[in-house]
């Protein structure tokens, strides 16, 4: 057993609770709310979330492909919502069963042939990171009140505060890469989850 990826599977599941509570309550009339993200409604933000456990899903056997374009759009159904909830189980099943085979390094394989090693750990506490995230943007999609903190029923102050750490060591490449908006402001003294939320470009 992977002691380091077991510890970044436990935050996983923290990530996926709150989550999937907040997809539940996501219904067909919901799909044109804005979200946090600028560019996105909900519909589009769920696309996204949905390609992304996609892409974790697959990095749980050991190796990612980076493909230049979107993957290859999973299976239409008329809730996507449900889809994703499904597959966030499906996704802690998957990393579970890898932490118990002692799986150490995912393979990232590029567009161009290039290759190389990623910790699982990181790459699966990276997962936690977007998956909560993702989860207060649909939080606030729905209208979901907040503290002064940020924190929701998604993204609440402990898990925030987990969460830090990762978003700290990763979010400045995933910015390079166009992958998060800049960095954002936060008050003087403030709690973890605005502290992460401004992180990761979230007001």
């Amino acid at each position: 057993m992977s002691t380091r990826l077991d510890h970044a599977v436990g935050l996983l599941e923290r990530s996926l609770v709150g989550t999937r509570s907040v997809l539940g309550r996501v219904g067909p009339g919901d799909l044109g709310r804005p979200t946090p993200c600028a560019a996105w409604d909900l519909a589009a933000l769920l696309d996204h979330m949905d390609d992304s456990l996609g892409a974790y899903l697959e990095a749980s056997h050991g190796a990612l492909r980076l493909l230049p374009a979107h993957r290859a759009a999973a299976p239409t159904y008329d809730d996507p919502a449900a889809r994703l909830r499904a597959r966030a189980c499906t996704l802690l099943g998957v990393w579970s069963a890898a932490a118990e085979q002692g799986l150490d390094d995912v393979e990232l394989a590029g567009p161009g042939g290039q290759r190389v090693g990623l910790p699982a750990e990181l790459l699966v506490s990276t997962a936690a990171l977007e998956v909560a995230v993702h989860g207060w943007d649909v939080a606030r999609s729905l209208g979901e009140p907040s503290d002064r903190d940020g924190a929701t029923g998604a993204l609440p102050p402990d898990l925030a505060a987990a969460l830090l750490p990762v978003a700290r060591c990763t979010v400045a490449c995933g910015r390079a890469e166009g992958h998060f908006a800049d960095v954002g402001a936060a008050r003087p003294g403030a709690g973890p989850v605005e502290t992460l939320l401004a992180l990761v470009g979230r007001a």
